[in-house]
């Protein structure tokens, strides 16, 4: 059943038009005093002269009546009444629904109690189909990052209200550009009168008009405007305290009010275990602005590689962006482990000078039984094992044969070096002048920049890395050189550790976005993880090349790889919304290409409902043609008496 409501109420005050047309009737004829003869032609005049009051008595006319009813079909016109619940006009109709994250807004429903832009846009999406045309079918898509199609074209209402039940907000961007075009070429594979509807809260990501390819358009605008501040960016790193010289995170955040008063706020950080939180500030937030905050503290030794939760309180009318995730850092030690046949290499003693290195002494035959980190610099000399725990690797002295993907080659004397790529970052700072070998076997490195150090025509420092793991083959024995009295041997070292801790930090705290795909390094040899987060079922992913992809995460939160073969291991990756454009949900107007056809935006389904005031003013001015023709009809001249018949 529809409703009837008014679209112009103000028109309303041409009702009060009701008071001079009545009294134009009931007010008397002021008269001209003329002499007469004789009054007694004239006694009803005279009694109606005689009379106190300047009003007569109101005779209904039939002039009155049609003047009434024009009055009221003028006034009824203005205010543009309408009948909602009408239908649709469209044999195809696309529902284009924002599910990005300001969608999540709260605000006062008309009942006073609490709801969601997402909920009055559900509402609204059910009732464009209660307005199909019978027979008409639709289709539903959801416009985030990515779109989706949540239900195909389908004449079933009851089925594409049962799809609408499954669509919820996303803690991502959205961009209904993608999602409109989807919703054309959809439409565009069949006949008949084709409609997009496109209901949106207007605080859009991506601003620009929406092509909709020639198909009429309308937007439904959902929502009020609100406050909010936001954690728009998160950044950890490791470093020290430089009143206690101890080892501490560094958490940078920066905060962003779109409100125009300032905003008085907690920023907390919490460690995942933790019962309190570790730090916490208190921020004033300048109206219309952004505040950077710092927050350090000494993790425990239990605390490294912990999830972490920085949060954003009192919360307001958007949750989603009042909190970020991180992960704490490993700490600045770097963890490396050497396996060597030799009980002491000059190596072993470039890494024990190093302060800030974690070194972990094994032999070969232990590299494969003892648990090693992850994320930990590998060093192997004498020998090349096919699997090889940890993230980057430096093998030197490799046996004849493959390694790492690098042909080693039979064995060469006195080769003497000419040139070496200085620019690799292996190489900064140091050269290899008059640096002598006794011998080396040659690497055949493949591809540019592989070949790392030459003697002539032949490679003895070369380049095994792939992708998620960087990997240097040294084709000679240290020991048997003069390189270990070179300063440079010492930075070369360094600069092989300083590179993992950087491959290490990336692949730990490396940002992520939501509605991105999750890249998660792992060790070279993990053919498969399993991964948990925040909405999503436990789930397996294949690795190749010590890589996993994820597909696109939807919620913003801490995301667990874990792996058991050939060694234990895991990791935690966070992904956040951190969007300044997303977290301003200031509605803005969305308009449609000149393109798409006909359009309209308003806070209701216009092509709800059916407006009579046209069919009003019609009949307005039908009834005043009337009242004139009654007005100005001559009367008919009486008829003669018949005389009697004599």
């Amino acid at each position: 059943m529809g409703s009837v409501e008014l679209l112009n109420p103000k028109g309303l005050w041409l009702l009060t038009g009701f008071v001079p047309l009545v009294i134009f009737y009931i007010l008397k004829i002021k008269r001209q005093r003329i002499k007469v003869p004789s009054t007694w032609l004239w006694a009803e005049a005279r009694r109606d002269l005689l009379a106190k009051s300047p009003f007569k008595k109101l005779i209904p006319e039939l002039s009155l009546l049609l003047q009434i009813l024009a009055l009221l079909a003028l006034t009824a016109a203005l205010t543009r009444p309408a009948l909602r619940g009408g239908r649709i006009d469209g044999d195809h109709v696309a529902i284009i629904i924002d599910t990005s994250a300001s969608m999540g807004t709260t605000a006062k429903g008309a009942d006073g109690k609490d709801t969601t832009r997402m909920a009055e846009a559900l509402t609204a999406a059910n009732d464009v189909l209660d307005a199909l045309e019978p027979g008409a079918d639709a289709i539903i898509i959801e416009g985030s990052r990515d779109p989706k199609v949540v239900s195909p074209l389908d004449r079933d209402v009851r089925k594409l209200k049962g799809a609408l039940a499954q669509v919820g907000v996303r803690d991502v961007e959205g961009d209904l550009g993608i999602a409109v075009a989807l919703g054309a070429d959809r439409l565009r594979a069949v006949g008949g009168k084709r409609r997009i509807v496109v209901i949106t809260d207007g605080a859009l990501a991506h601003e620009g008009p929406i092509a909709a390819a020639g198909i009429p358009t309308q937007v439904v605008t959902v929502g009020e405007a609100r406050d909010n501040a936001a954690i728009v960016r998160i950044d950890v790193r490791s470093g020290n305290d430089p009143a206690t010289h101890r080892e501490q995170a560094q958490v940078f955040v920066m905060l962003q009010n779109y409100a125009s008063t300032p905003r008085d706020a907690y920023v907390t950080l919490s460690i995942d275990g933790h019962k309190d939180p570790k730090t916490s500030r208190r921020m004033l937030v300048p109206a219309h602005d952004k505040s950077p905050v710092v927050l350090t503290f000494s993790p425990d030794a239990i605390d490294y590689g912990k999830g972490m939760t920085v949060e954003l309180s009192p919360p307001d009318a958007l949750t989603i962006d009042d909190k970020a995730y991180a992960r704490v850092p490993e700490g600045h030690k770097m963890p490396v482990t050497i396996a060597s046949k030799a009980d002491y290499s000059w190596i072993m003693r470039a890494l024990d000078a190093d302060g800030d290195v974690d070194l972990q002494k094994l032999s070969l035959a232990q590299l494969a039984t003892v648990n090693i980190d992850p994320e930990a610099l590998v060093v192997v000399e004498g020998a090349c094992p096919e699997a090889i725990p940890g993230r980057d690797a430096l093998i030197v002295a490799p046996p004849e044969g493959n390694c790492l993907g690098v042909d080693v080659g039979k064995s060469v004397d006195q080769p003497q070096l000419t040139s070496w790529e200085s620019g690799d970052p292996r190489f900064r700072f140091l050269t290899l002048d008059g640096v002598h070998l006794t011998k080396a076997n040659p690497l055949a490195a493949q591809g540019a920049g592989a070949s790392l150090a030459r003697a002539g025509t032949v490679t003895v420092i070369g380049d095994a890395s792939v992708p998620g793991r960087a990997a240097t083959i040294v084709g000679f024995d240290v020991g048997e050189s003069d390189w270990p009295l070179k300063a440079s041997f010492v930075l070369f070292i360094r600069n092989i550790v300083e590179g993992a801790r950087l491959h290490r930090s990336q692949g730990a705290v490396g940002p992520v976005r939501t509605g991105d795909p999750l890249r998660i390094a792992t060790p070279a040899e993990v053919t498969k993880i399993t991964v948990l987060g925040p909405g999503m079922p436990e789930h397996d992913i294949d690795c190749k090349g010590g890589f996993a992809v994820v597909p696109p995460v939807e919620k913003a939160g801490l995301y667990q790889a874990k792996w058991t073969t050939p060694h234990v291991g895991n990791v935690l990756v966070a992904a956040n919304l951190t969007s300044e454009k997303e977290s301003d949900i200031t509605p803005k107007p969305v308009t449609v290409d000149a393109l798409a056809g006909s359009s309209t935006s308003a806070s209701r389904l216009a092509d709800a409902h059916h407006e009579w005031g046209l069919w009003l003013a019609l009949f307005a001015t039908l009834l005043i043609a009337i009242d004139l023709f009654w007005l100005t009809r001559q009367a008919p001249a009486p008829k003669p008496k018949a005389e009697p018949a004599t």
